[in-house]
């Protein structure tokens, strides 16, 4: 079943046509449900303005993205959170909650009219807190610590959600090596235990040849490149995309690992 499918869609941020504005085509592209898609591609080139659509959060001058069969836009909000959660690239608190009450809001969607919590929502949090590994957090402000320990509340947040869908927007910025390879284990393990779909937007080549299925590279906000990693992760395709030499070798089981080559 498609989980995503966009056809014809147009998006520029001056609202008009012309070659100096940033402007993003994309003519087709469909996610199956299941997959775990990772996008690559330079800086400007459209990646998280094409998650951010997805995510409803902006809307296209044309062209449709459906979700699970309907029209994004005409999904009601709380209906719509059920099926897709979204982890921007950086997160920011205005207001002092905790790192708590920052994952109980994944849980909107199913609070009951009055906003209560239940066991149930309590005990998800619980478990989103203890897969990020956060559970000692969980009485701080979201002010008072580490920008990489945020950055796992609100992956816990989105986790807690409970939506078919997944996009994050460089979900392993801020984190050290270690967490940054823990997120992409969690992430991978439940795409397979539990079907979620993962859309992820990444600049680590090493991380999306290990942990993703299939591989899209953008370019000038186009897809330039769309299939699966090993033939999309290739010494051509990332000096043509990203202008650096690389060796790609054959990893373990179906990894890929891309080592890049000094200038000089």
């Amino acid at each position: 079943m498609n989980a995503i499918q966009i056809k014809n869609l147009e998006f520029s941020y001056s609202h008009h046509k012309s070659d100096d504005g940033f402007n993003l085509l994309i003519n087709e592209f469909t996610v199956t449900e299941g997959e775990f898609i990772s996008i690559l591609g330079a800086n400007g080139c459209g990646k998280s303005t094409l998650l951010r659509l997805v995510a409803n959060l902006l809307n296209p001058d044309s062209g449709i993205i459906e979700v699970f069969g309907n029209v994004s836009s005409k999904k009601s909000q709380s209906n719509f959170s059920k099926l897709i959660s979204y982890v921007p690239q950086m997160n920011y608190s205005v207001f002092p909650f905790s790192v708590y009450e920052i994952v109980m809001m994944g849980r909107t969607p199913y609070l009951n009219l009055l906003g209560f919590d239940k066991d149930d929502d309590r005990r998800i949090v619980n478990e989103a807190l203890a897969k990020l590994e956060i559970e000692h957090l969980a009485k701080k402000g979201i002010n008072e610590i580490s920008g990489g320990e945020a950055q796992r509340v609100f992956i816990a947040r989105a986790l807690a959600q409970d939506a078919k869908i997944i996009l994050l927007d460089e979900p392993n910025s801020h984190l050290d090596i270690e967490h940054q390879i823990s997120i992409f284990e969690l992430l991978k393990s439940i795409n397979k235990e539990k079907g979620k779909t993962i859309l992820t937007v990444s600049h680590d080549l090493n991380l999306v040849g290990i942990y993703s299925n299939r591989t899209v590279i953008m370019e000038n906000g186009k897809i330039a490149f769309d299939g699966e990693k090993k033939e999309i992760l290739t010494k051509e395709n990332i000096k043509n995309s990203f202008h650096v030499e690389a060796d790609v070798i054959a990893g373990k089981g179906s990894a890929i690992n891309v080592l890049i080559n000094p200038v000089s």
